[in-house]
């Protein structure tokens, strides 16, 4: 039946046009009597297919527009307008092919979505290759990947493979897997052929998650579309009648017959439906699956925002934030001897310190006689020392250490001390950052008339209000349950439309009690996929504003258009009521609002969201480049920190000078090298796409801060190496100074991170690192 209807609605349009040429030609031969018959046959053609909808839609208890076209249909060949009659048959043939085409268009997305799951996998077991089903993949098996093909479950990677993500992400370029990295199923093979192990089945992975979504999209009406069904249940009736008064009146049954012609309002059931599944297509390709467009037009209208914090505010998973070095060490070997003894470990925190020792580019030992103790850490042999990493033997009661674990206590930090031979030498504080695009996203979403932003979370809560604090949220709630999470939901249901985002298991039911459920679904649970309306498949808060944006306009054009279709053909049907619209005119002026509103309804398939940036791919690598960085640097800034400390506690003393100049040295070959790098090559590509230079002057002018203090601290070691020593006298300057310094990049780190490393994609493009 698909097909035939694919190909009855342009044979359709055919035929009836052809009918209108032929009559057309025929009254400039003044054939009249082949034309009236030309025309007569393409409004008969018409009428058929039109009264098998108006049946259609009287089983279904519907009683729409349609059956004013019939009318229309049969009153032109009953007053013998035939023109009239071939071009109303025009009009519904061109409308009808009109909106199937702009449907097809706007579910492309959709429909590609569904059209790329895989249907087999390439199974390996020993050195047999063999394709099969993909309902007999399961946990454990070994899956070959050919060059182009999709992979067909969740896995890890035997080995190395260039991945493009954009089905899953909307992000066009390319990335870069290592071994033992988690791919989604979904993802297409850009490089060479490749292996992983399944972690779950075909059916428990991804993209069969996303799948169900997609198949569901569009399958409900939106309120807005119900509207359109209610503006017809009183329309009809109102034409009926102005027909018939235009009739009684003027005794005029053409009159009557010109009411119905313009009351033909086509885009009154076509235009709102076209801008909805517009709406559905856009946030398919940014990566945000909407379940249908009932939840895109809730979404439109949501006034409240909960969130999740562990996962959908923060990354969900912890990274190094500090590294903590005892008197005598450096941060970098304290990190380097940690991640050795890590290396094994399969514990999250392990994972992070590995990671970010990696990241720093250091070279690991391979770590001997591994013992791991549950709760209570790794102990290895590392270069012939004996490291332990995790909760230390003896008590931490060093003041180094006294402090440390102060400040991890303020922060929220999880520690990991690191014991050489026996002697506490440092420590890694680790802590679940928050995503770089939150704030950014969440001031979007005020902007996009949200009223109320709520964090529920089951974290303590001093971490929590630190991070509501940052955010400017209007409510943080701490230690909650899942059942807790369900009521506040529900609480916040009573006051306003609401929308909940979270992504793991503990969120589904909220998800679920929400007038919207969004979950993460990038690493989010199945449990939160399955149970929410909208899904992100790319892990970016920011696309959850995109959807919001794109719901709104979808919304609002979807009204525009079906409520402008309205007014104009009433005004046309009150100039027939007065004959002053003739049925032939009446028909093409009909033909040329339908066409009208629902070029108007795609408007919905384009636009960027509100907000939204457009970068170039240079840029973008600029930004990835100094991301990276920040991501190295940032480690290394406490020492400005522990200076001030060192030098307070012990006053102008000689390991006070060693570290001082420490300090400068960092300053001076590295962190001003990439702040004057920042200030000559990324402020100025950023210009563009911001708008303006000033829209990084603030940036610029806390680098100028930054050099100023350096410079200072410069003239400083210069007078103590003058005098063979730090004079008394320079400390209260040095301490402030430093102090000052720490806290200027800090703030300056967190808000570039935030102002424009954010809007970068979180995948770098292939190559975009050396």
């Amino acid at each position: 039946m698909h097909w035939l209807r694919r190909w009855a609605e342009p044979a359709l349009v055919v035929v009836t046009v052809g009918a209108l040429l032929a009559g057309g030609v025929g009254w400039l031969l003044d054939a009249g009597r082949f034309a009236d018959v030309c025309w007569a046959a393409g409004t008969i053609v018409a009428a058929v297919p039109a009264a098998w909808w108006v049946v259609a839609a009287l089983r279904q208890k519907r009683a729409g527009v349609d059956l004013i076209a019939v009318l229309a249909l049969g009153g032109t060949l009953v007053v013998h307008e035939y023109l009239a009659g071939a071009l109303i048959a025009v009009m519904l043939a061109t409308g009808r092919a009109l909106d199937a085409a702009a449907e097809r268009r706007a579910s492309h997305d959709l429909r590609a979505l569904l059209e790329h799951a895989p249907r087999s996998a390439r199974r390996r077991r020993g050195d047999t290759v063999s394709v099969v089903p993909l309902s007999e993949v399961t946990v454990g098996d070994v899956l070959v990947v050919g060059p182009g093909e999709v992979v067909p479950a969740d896995g890890l990677l035997e080995g190395a493979a260039v991945l493009d993500e954009s089905v899953l992400t909307g992000e066009p370029m390319q990335v870069e897997r290592a071994e033992g990295d988690p791919v989604r199923s979904g993802v297409v093979n850009a490089g060479s052929a490749f292996e992983l192990w399944a972690t779950a089945t075909a059916e428990d992975s991804t993209y069969a998650g996303i799948v169900r979504l997609a198949r569901e999209a569009g399958a409900e009406s939106a309120p807005v579309v119900r509207l359109a069904d209610r503006y017809a249940a009183w329309f009809l009736p109102l034409s009926l009648v102005l027909a018939g008064l235009a009739w009684v009146f003027s005794g005029s049954l053409v009159r009557a017959v010109a009411v119905l012609v313009v009351a033909t309002p086509c885009p009154l059931l076509l235009a709102a439906p076209v801008a909805i599944v517009s709406g559905l297509s856009r946030s398919s390709r940014l990566g945000v699956i909407i379940r249908g467009g009932g939840a895109l037009e809730t979404l439109g209208r949501a006034r409240t925002l909960v969130l999740d914090k562990t996962g959908t505010l923060t990354a969900g998973r912890p990274v190094v934030v500090e590294i903590a070095a005892a008197p005598g060490w450096e941060a970098a070997e304290v990190l380097r001897l940690a991640a050795s003894a890590e290396q094994l470990s399969p514990h999250v925190l392990a994972e992070a310190i590995t990671a970010e020792a990696r990241a720093r580019g250091l070279s690991l030992s391979l770590p001997r006689d591994v013992v791991e103790e549950p709760g209570r850490g790794v102990t290895a042999t590392v270069d012939g020392r004996r490291v332990e990493v995790g909760k230390p033997a003896q008590p931490a009661d060093q003041a180094w250490a006294t402090a440390v674990r102060g400040r991890a206590g303020l922060d929220g930090a999880a520690l990991a001390w690191l014991t050489v031979d026996g002697e506490l030498t440092g420590a890694v504080l680790l802590r679940d950052p928050l995503r770089r695009d939150a704030p950014r996203t969440l001031r979007r979403l005020r902007a996009a008339e949200l009223r109320r932003l709520v964090m529920l979370t089951g974290d303590r809560r001093e971490p929590a209000e630190e991070i509501g604090t940052v955010l400017g949220l209007d409510a943080v709630r701490a230690d909650q349950t899942p059942a807790d999470k369900v009521a506040a939901v529900r609480g916040e249901r009573e006051r306003d439309v609401t929308v909940m985002v979270g992504d793991g298991v503990n969120d589904a039911p909220a998800l679920a009690a929400a007038d919207v459920g969004v979950a993460m679904g990038a690493r989010g649970s199945t449990a939160s996929s399955e149970a929410a309306d909208v899904v992100l498949t790319t892990d970016r808060l920011d696309r959850l504003a995109d959807a919001m944006d794109i719901a709104r306009r979808s919304r609002r054009i979807a009204v525009q258009s079906a409520v402008t279709g309205m007014v104009l053909s009433l005004a046309a049907m009150a100039v027939a009521a007065v004959g002053w619209l003739p049925p032939a005119a009446g028909a093409l002026l009909q033909e040329g609002i339908d066409v009208a509103v629902i070029l108007n309804a795609l408007r919905a398939l384009r636009g960027r969201p509100a907000g939204g940036i457009a970068l170039a791919p240079a840029t973008e690598q600029l930004l990835h480049r100094f991301a990276a960085e920040h991501d190295e640097l940032r480690g290394s800034l406490p020492m400005v920190r522990d200076a001030a400390n060192l030098l307070a506690e012990s006053g102008a003393t000689p390991d006070a000078l060693a570290e001082l100049e420490r300090v400068h040295s960092f300053l001076v070959e590295r962190l001003l090298p990439h702040e004057r790098a920042e200030e000559t090559q990324l402020y100025p590509a950023l210009a563009t796409p911001l708008g303006s230079d000033e829209a990084t002057a603030t940036m610029s002018r806390a680098h100028a801060e930054i050099e100023r203090l350096t410079r200072r601290l410069t003239h400083h070691l210069r007078l103590a190496e003058a005098g063979g020593r730090i004079d008394p006298a320079q400390v209260d300057d040095l301490l402030s100074g430093l102090y000052g310094l720490y806290s200027v990049l800090s703030l300056h780190f967190v808000q570039e991170e935030e102002n424009y490393f954010a809007l970068a994609s979180d995948t770098e493009p292939t190559g975009a690192r050396s």
